[in-house]
């Protein structure tokens, strides 16, 4: 993609692409685990698990440990889960280099959502502590299974409330679930290099994929777009 003429609006994934939450998600993870007399594990394995909500990631840990969890036990640790995450959603962890930059830089020329597999209150919460937050026209979570990407009920929703095409929604994320999501919604996706995914094999990739070195990549492609866009408009 080398311009965004065709972009009226943006949708970011969060963990992995706008801040790296990997260590508040291990410590959330692992004190819930304590509590219920549990291993816990390094960040590495951690971070290797994210990005399909704290369900899939409880299940991973409770499939590692060799446990084949009732509902009644997978909700205790969910529970716990949240109330740690929401008690310090990035304490430890931080927005990437650029990112302040990036949204600040756009937030008066494109609307932004963020569209992830984390539940909607947790999200808001860690956006609110990374300062994020105030620049974002909306939080779309998965707080159903089903929502989940790379399913596209997200990114359709998101366009929906947007009031913008699919086709106009730019999805940028770190892993194959939202560049499947954009594919699936029919919207273009940019894979971030700096992220928890961004191995991703290029078969994954769908057509239309870009792939973004750095956040400052995307806001000088943004604002040059922008920029070509106007005087288009003008001359016109």
């Amino acid at each position: 993609m080398k311009d965004l003429r065709a972009i009226d609006a943006i949708a970011f994934d969060l963990d992995g692409t706008l801040v790296d939450s990997a260590p508040d998600i291990r410590h959330a993870l692992n004190a819930a685990l304590d509590e219920a007399g549990l291993e816990g594990f390094d960040l590495d394995t951690v971070r290797a698990w994210i990005g399909d909500g704290p369900d899939a990631l409880i299940a991973h840990a409770l499939c590692w440990h060799g446990i084949d969890a009732d509902e009644t036990m997978h909700a205790r640790l969910r529970q716990a889960f949240d109330a740690y995450t929401l008690a310090a959603p990035l304490q430890s962890g931080g927005v990437f280099h650029g990112i302040a930059e990036l949204v600040a830089g756009l937030a008066r020329r494109l609307p932004m959502v963020v569209v992830t597999n984390k539940p909607t209150a947790l999200a808001r919460a860690v956006l609110d502590a990374a300062g994020l937050l105030p620049f974002l026209s909306g939080v779309h979570g998965a707080d159903a299974a089903d929502q989940r990407k790379p399913a596209p009920f997200l990114l359709l929703a998101a366009a929906r409330r947007l009031g913008v095409a699919p086709e106009r929604l730019l999805m940028v994320g770190d892993a194959p679930p939202d560049l499947l999501a954009a594919q699936a919604a029919g919207c273009p996706a940019a894979l971030v290099a700096w992220g928890y995914g961004g191995h991703a094999i290029a078969e994954l990739l769908p057509p239309r994929a870009w792939r973004l070195a750095t956040p400052q990549q995307l806001l000088l492609t943004a604002l040059q777009s922008r920029a070509v866009r106007s005087e288009e408009m003008t001359n016109h």
